[in-house]
């Protein structure tokens, strides 16, 4: 059972109405990766001219957790997800179509066979790095999952 990105774009214009008018979409996803683009408009600035620093966190937590509920819908178990922590860096200006990218797909992948092996709640760490059009960085985020079977 597989997740596409039309899904993930459906799921936030019900669910995540603010990341879906700020102009965060899910371009791509894989068991092992997954991308995230938004562009810089005005609904989504600051007052310096460039995209608020929560759209970017939004962005960027989508390209994780994306992951992680496909790897939960690939288990075919009951698991519950939360965000337990997470850690930012912003390195430029974020102005253009800036593209969130987490290769952590095998991490989430042993985090959840764990979880289901011992019963017990995981946590694992994800991150997501934000480039711009010239392939820049711009931001890099890092996501403290934790897993739990119902």
């Amino acid at each position: 059972m597989s997740i596409t990105a039309t899904q993930l774009n459906q799921f936030l214009f019900f669910k995540l109405p603010a990341a879906f008018f700020c102009g965060v979409r899910v371009k791509s996803i894989t068991d092992k990766q997954c991308i995230v683009k938004v562009k810089h408009r005005w609904i989504n600035q600051n007052p310096f001219n460039s995209m608020y620093f929560a759209v970017q966190a939004m962005a960027a937590e989508l390209s994780t957790g994306a992951l992680v509920t496909l790897h939960i819908r690939n288990s075919n178990k009951n698991i519950s997800m939360l965000v337990a922590n997470n850690k930012s860096s912003f390195t430029k200006k974020a102005t253009g179509i800036i593209t969130f990218r987490c290769d952590d797909g095998s991490l989430i992948a042993e985090a959840i066979k764990k979880a289901i092996e011992s019963n017990e709640g995981q946590t694992v760490w994800m991150k997501s790095i934000g480039i711009n059009e010239a392939g820049i960085q711009v931001s890099e985020m890092e996501f403290e999952w934790s897993l739990k079977v119902k």
